[in-house]
């Protein structure tokens, strides 16, 4: 079925939820997000979001769980249900509509909300039989789009920073030995809403209506914390987060004694390969669709791939330790 397709029978299903005893009301259907990997419907004050087709349903299920467990209700929202439902080939899930951060205001970014929250899904213990967290896959899921787009000018510099990453942040190996952690995967100041007044309440330690909770559960796992901090890393090296706002969100996460990063001193050794993978991966998707559309790449984009073109195959030996 064809996103177009998807999108009516979807927000049915999302009316139906919200809506139960066949009820109608006046408000207005929402659409969320249009994409192959993931359609997102909004009525009233229910989301209902398509995944992925090919998503495992075992994995989807238990990433579900520990969004719903209480010992997380301050960290992520909890869906309003506890599995997923089977729409024409696709997976779909139920979540209570939140407040997102407003694209259009940055100074506003919850800079600070942002690195606790991650801090304190970090130091939560990693639950039993939970996939790997999936960012490497969706960094090499970009360069095969780049690939599959055809040459582009600007495709070489990303392309060969991407050969000199190690092979776990590529997908091709294991993550490096040493302690997991509970990670997002895919965290941006997208993955952020202001928790509803009407949620569900998962337990006694639910923050009040209104406190900012992670989204998207798609790429939770256990895996290398350092993922989780290297988009706003990444900004910052590419010079496109200003330093007060990085250092508020890396304060936040250390206060919040963060495992990713030493509590005090320099933090690239330990973020300079995910900053570089999450700089290819947003360089390599810019390009992709900057290819699809026939136009050329924006100032912020093209930012992004000179970034690439700097990098050496010595992390080590960058002046700031990011990827430059």
């Amino acid at each position: 079925m064809t996103v177009e397709a998807l999108v009516p029978v979807l927000t049915a299903r999302a009316r139906g939820e919200a809506h139960p005893d066949g009820g109608r009301c006046a408000h207005a259907d929402t659409v969320l997000a249009e994409r192959p990997d993931g359609t997102v419907v909004r009525h009233d004050g229910t989301v209902a979001k398509a995944h992925a087709p090919g998503t495992d349903p075992a994995a989807l299920t238990r990433r579900l769980a520990v969004a719903a467990d209480p010992a997380l209700g301050d960290t992520l929202l909890a869906p309003i249900r506890r599995a997923p439902v089977g729409l024409h080939g696709r997976l779909v899930t139920f979540w209570p509509y939140g407040a997102p951060v407003d694209p259009d205001d940055p100074e506003a970014a919850p800079w600070e909300a942002v690195g606790a929250l991650l801090a304190r899904l970090h130091r939560t213990p990693v639950p039993d039989g939970l996939p790997p967290m999936r960012g490497p896959v969706k960094a090499a899921r970009a360069i095969t789009r780049l690939r599959a787009a055809g040459p582009h000018p600007a495709a070489a510099p990303v392309l060969r920073a991407w050969s000199r990453l190690p092979g776990w942040a590529r997908a091709e190996a294991p993550m490096p030995a040493g302690p997991r952690a509970l990670c997002h995967g895919d965290l941006h100041l997208g993955q952020l809403v202001r928790r509803p007044g009407d949620a569900p309440v998962p337990g006694p330690g639910a923050p009040a209506a209104g406190a900012w909770l992670l989204i998207d559960v798609d790429d939770l796992g256990a895996g290398v914390p350092a993922w989780d901090l290297a988009r706003p890393a990444a900004w910052y090296a590419c010079g496109l987060l200003p330093a007060g706002e990085w250092l508020r969100f890396l304060t936040a996460y250390r206060d919040g004694a963060g495992p990713a990063v030493p509590a005090d001193g320099d933090p690239w050794p330990a973020l300079d390969v995910a900053a570089r993978a999450l700089t290819v991966q947003t360089a390599a998707l810019a390009i992709a669709k900057c290819a699809a559309a026939g136009r050329p790449l924006d100032e912020v984009q093209q930012a992004v791939v000179d970034a690439c073109d700097r990098m050496d195959p010595a992390p080590d030996e960058s002046p700031r330790g990011g990827p430059t």
